[in-house]
């Protein structure tokens, strides 16, 4: 069953006559298209592609399964003529992308149309179990960024910024096939690495704990991980430090099953973490949904609702960290999915043993 065709089914057993759909990704998702300005309008039997002059041909000679429009008028006066024409009279609409301004620009030229919530909820729940193909998009990705750690790692030297750690991170996975990065790359060093999301600087790379966060963007898909290494030479309280993220991200991977709680999840790392006396220094969740999305559903954390269980076809980064303010932190993270055989399937490849460079 195709995505478009599983949205559908989602809409014909809700109470809506249809859905307008107007996020970049979402449309992407639902279509295959690429492209930065239209809308989708889906009902249980038709699904509708409008695209401005900048975008039809492709989209004529690149769509399937939609009716591809261009616009007469505006792209607001074309959403109302289709739903006029259709009689639709309650459609959802993406209550967590669609922005204030263009909700108003159609309530307005709708005015006889419930717009409602729901789309959004439909879609996340949608995306959140990836298909087989998807899968094997989101391992490419993850390869092209196994392969740019293996190329950084010679590289790394003191004499470095961390400026030009991510630059050349994110270069070697452009220069490999790579659409664009994921999300914006994370290299910090000493002190700044205890900021989990640290905003690489010009500073040579400082002594201690190397942080680098990254992810490929590959056919739409995103991949990410993080892995820390030492730049000089650790302390027995840095090993500690990193042993013990090591083994809470052993024990989540370990543990991590079709049907186990997403707050379960969290707590199989967590704990470790605890016990070894640094709870209150992991501040954020074991981890996130990816696809199209580089944040997206389940969430592994303990604020996941009681409800909310690990299924064939969930995609999450199992990342622990432990971060002392003004010294150093450390994370180590994976990307793994829950396959459709009910195995774990690890896409990161990259080693995580303790290296001084």
């Amino acid at each position: 069953m195709t995505q478009l065709a599983r949205f559908q089914a989602a809409l014909a057993a809700s109470e809506a006559d249809g859905a307008i759909l107007s996020s970049d990704l979402n449309r992407r998702y639902l279509s295959g298209f690429d492209y930065t300005d239209g809308y989708l309008l889906v009902t249980p039997t038709e699904a509708l592609l409008l695209a401005d002059f900048r975008y039809i041909e492709a989209a004529r000679a690149q769509v399937t399964g939609f009716d591809v429009i261009l616009p007469t008028a505006t792209m607001t006066e074309e959403i109302k003529i289709q739903i006029t024409n259709r009689r639709l009279r309650r459609l959802l609409i993406e209550e967590a992308e669609l922005s204030y301004a263009e909700f108003g620009r159609l309530s307005a030229a709708l005015s006889d149309v419930s717009l409602c919530a729901g789309a959004s909820d439909l879609l996340n729940k949608q995306r959140m179990v990836k298909t087989p193909e998807e899968l094997e998009k989101i391992a490419k990705a993850q390869v092209l960024t196994d392969a740019a750690f293996a190329h950084i790692l010679p590289l790394l030297s003191p004499r470095m910024t961390e400026r030009e750690v991510a630059l050349e991170l994110e270069f070697f996975m452009r220069r490999n096939g790579a659409d664009g990065v994921a999300f914006d790359t994370i290299a910090v060093s000493g002190a700044a690495s205890a900021l989990p999301h640290g905003v690489p600087s010009d500073t040579p790379l400082r002594q201690g704990f190397l942080t680098m966060d990254f992810g490929a963007k590959l056919d739409g898909y995103c991949s990410d991980m993080t892995r820390t290494v030492v730049i000089g030479k650790a302390d027995e309280e840095m090993k500690r430090v990193y042993n013990t993220v090591l083994a809470a991200q052993a024990a989540a991977l370990d543990g991590l099953r079709e049907g186990l709680g997403c707050r379960e999840a969290d707590a199989l790392a967590r704990r470790i973490i605890r016990e070894a006396g640094f709870g209150a220094c992991f501040g954020h969740s074991l981890g996130h949904g990816v696809g199209l999305y580089i944040h997206e559903a389940p969430n592994l954390s303990p604020r996941a609702a009681e409800s909310a269980v690990l299924t064939k076809g969930n995609v999450v980064t199992v990342e622990p960290g432990i971060y002392l303010e003004g010294q150093y932190g450390c994370r180590i993270e994976d990307m793994v999915a829950i396959d459709y055989d009910g195995c774990l399937l690890n896409f990161t490849h990259s080693p995580k043993e303790l290296m001084e460079i």
